[in-house]
């Protein structure tokens, strides 16, 4: 079997919450061996947020770890000189005050490259403050474009800033600095934003703001509900279908499965006629079950979905056949991705606990991994 894409990476935790274990969790997902430091391996954080996260902190060996600790501090050094990849997501300055600074690491360890994953970024005004997905959604504009139009907006989970502009960014500077050292033999700091990523992943809608084809407010425009063709709507039973026919020839396929005549109906983008577009739509898809219009669109490039629950999603015939969750110590949770055709990523095992003393004395025994060797 496969160890992944990333086998002989090794990678050192610091833990935390969020971004920064669904950073270690991709990595150890495609074969990287996790090493996570924490204080406790027991509660510790005292609203218990921390250890809820048993899914994401899959796949990595977790010690008990006391920073303030000199020889706990001096074991985490000698760590740090063997590894490829160090990942933390404290406040600016506190890997400093604990005698870790990131650029003192890289220069003990050249080819170390150090992913610094905070909401506002190392510098700034707000560096210092402190946040959650949902605050660092809010001040990239982002966050006020979700939602209905008159109404609050609504917090996508935290998949955006959290996620997207966070964990997603830290793996691709991660694995970008590590392409880099392949040709400089140098690691180096990579300073992740949240605030920053969820800019970048908004750059379709600046674009659009640009070009004049986001004009509206919040739910009024072509991917934000604004546009009747683009929404969710209840059936007789209050299941949801999900719409996302933008292009003319999907549209025409949803319009035929719907019952309805282009004929009689306003031209797509004719944003005026929206209003009376959208009632046909409600009406039709009102008019039978989500298991009814389930079986009209099966398998029809109309782009119309039935809207599942995780529990459902979980029996989708397609993800069933793609193996797209996985079963570890009896939790369903999602599978590693992506799918790679030479070396597939590894069966996801769960959390293991050891000590800090065995970690570092198996990777001094070992030796430097070939993707951690010194250049000459």
């Amino acid at each position: 079997m496969t160890a992944g894409p990333l086998a002989g990476l090794r990678v050192v935790e610091f833990a935390g919450i969020g971004p920064g274990p669904h950073t270690a969790m991709l990595l150890a997902d495609l074969g990287a061996e996790v090493v996570r430091l924490q204080r406790d391996t027991h509660d510790d954080s005292p609203d218990g947020i921390t250890t809820q996260d048993v899914i994401v902190r899959r796949g990595r060996h977790t010690v008990p770890t006391d920073l303030k600790d000199p020889d706990d501090l001096a074991s985490v050094r000698r760590l740090l000189s063997m590894a490829d990849v160090a990942i933390e997501g404290f406040r600016p300055g506190v890997l400093e005050r604990l005698g870790l600074a990131p650029d003192d690491l890289v220069e003990g360890n050249p080819r170390l490259v150090v992913a610094r994953l905070t909401g506002w970024g190392q510098h700034g005004p707000e560096a210092q403050v402190a946040g959650h997905d949902l605050n660092y959604l809010a001040a990239s504009g982002v966050l006020d474009a979700i939602g209905r139009p008159g109404r609050p907006p609504v917090p996508p989970l935290n998949l955006v800033a959290d996620f997207g502009g966070g964990s997603m960014f830290a793996v691709f500077g991660i694995l970008s600095a590590i392409v880099e050292r392949e040709r400089s033999g140098r690691g180096q700091v990579v300073d992740v934003s949240m605030v920053e990523g969820t800019l970048t992943l908004s750059a379709m809608v600046w674009s659009w703001r640009a070009a004049g084809r986001w004009p509206g407010g919040r739910g009024t425009n072509i991917l934000d509900g604004g546009a009747p063709f683009y929404d969710t709507y209840a059936c007789s039973d209050e299941g949801l279908m999900a719409i996302g026919a933008l292009e003319p020839k999907f549209y025409d396929l949803a319009l035929k499965g719907l019952g309805l005549d282009p004929g009689e109906l306003p031209a797509q983008y004719d944003r005026a006629g929206w209003p009376e577009l959208r009632r046909a739509i409600t009406a039709a898809f009102a008019s039978r079950t989500r298991a009814q219009w389930a079986a009209v669109f099966e398998g029809s490039d109309a782009c119309v979905t039935p809207v599942l629950s995780f529990s459902e999603a979980v029996e989708h015939p397609h993800l069933v056949d793609r193996s797209a969750f996985v079963s570890v110590d009896g939790l369903t949770q999602p599978a590693p991705s992506p799918r790679f055709s030479r070396t597939p990523a590894p069966a996801p095992a769960a959390e293991v606990f050891g000590t800090l003393e065995n970690i570092v004395g198996r990777w001094a025994a070992s030796g430097l991994p070939a993707t951690g060797a010194r250049a000459s």
